[in-house]
């Protein structure tokens, strides 16, 4: 089968499956591809849900898209990763963009964009794509890294875990807009509307062991005032 580029995948529909169908609230989800796409890549850190020795986890942890697959890595012992390729795992982001305040505690909400992926992780063996999917969880994390980093070396990528994980079977779910009151309690004296929530960078803090003159990098300064 012919591989397609991004451009053309992001305009095809995500498949609806009994796990990712919408049973509350469904005019919140969105069924394009460019979707998931958007919110997979605004996000930094995902939440890997995994079952180790017959238990439930959910492990943080950075990772990075390349077209219709998600990379995620890790130590080679770790046990999430080991456990991954036998097992069906579920994949979430979220973004808190607001708090809902409403003029009734049942109706106070946020507005958020969500992400839910399920899919059998594959382990990635081939090395070419092994320091692909490693370039693209550095990339999305601190993009332009990858430029001026040391690459890994033979032993660091023996020692490194990547997984690759299908974004065929996804669901999206998005509120935005203000406070849904009831119309009688729009007569109530309290204040009703929306808080926004963004997320920013501070700073750079410098490693005490810097060498002197090694200026914080362009790419990194962008973050702050981006």
């Amino acid at each position: 089968m012919t591989a397609l580029s991004s451009t053309a995948l992001s305009s095809t529909a995500l498949s609806t499956t009994g796990r990712t169908r919408l049973g509350r609230n469904p005019d919140r989800g969105r069924g394009d591809r460019s979707a998931l796409y958007a919110i997979l890549d605004a996000g930094l850190i995902c939440h890997l849900g995994v079952v180790i020795d017959g238990s439930p986890r959910v492990l943080p942890t950075g990772y990075g898209r390349l077209d219709d697959t998600l990379y995620v890595h890790g130590s080679t012992g770790a046990s999430s990763l080991m456990a991954g390729p036998s097992q069906d795992v579920c994949v979430t982001v979220t973004h808190l963009d607001g708090l809902v305040i409403a003029r009734s505690l049942f109706h106070h909400s946020v507005n958020y964009r969500s992400a839910v992926v399920f899919g059998r992780p594959r382990p990635v063996t081939d090395p070419d794509e092994k320091l692909a999917g490693i370039r693209a969880i550095t990339e999305n994390l601190t993009p332009g890294q990858w430029d001026v980093a040391r690459r890994p070396t033979r032993k660091e990528l023996a020692a490194t875990s990547v997984l690759a994980i299908p974004l065929d079977e996804a669901s999206i779910k998005i509120r935005q807009g203000d406070p849904s009151d009831d119309d009688a309690d729009h007569a109530l004296d309290v204040w009703a509307g929306v808080v926004p929530v963004r997320q920013t960078f501070g700073e750079p803090s410098p490693d005490p062991a810097l060498r002197p003159g090694i200026a914080v990098p362009g790419h990194i300064a962008r973050r702050v005032t981006s």
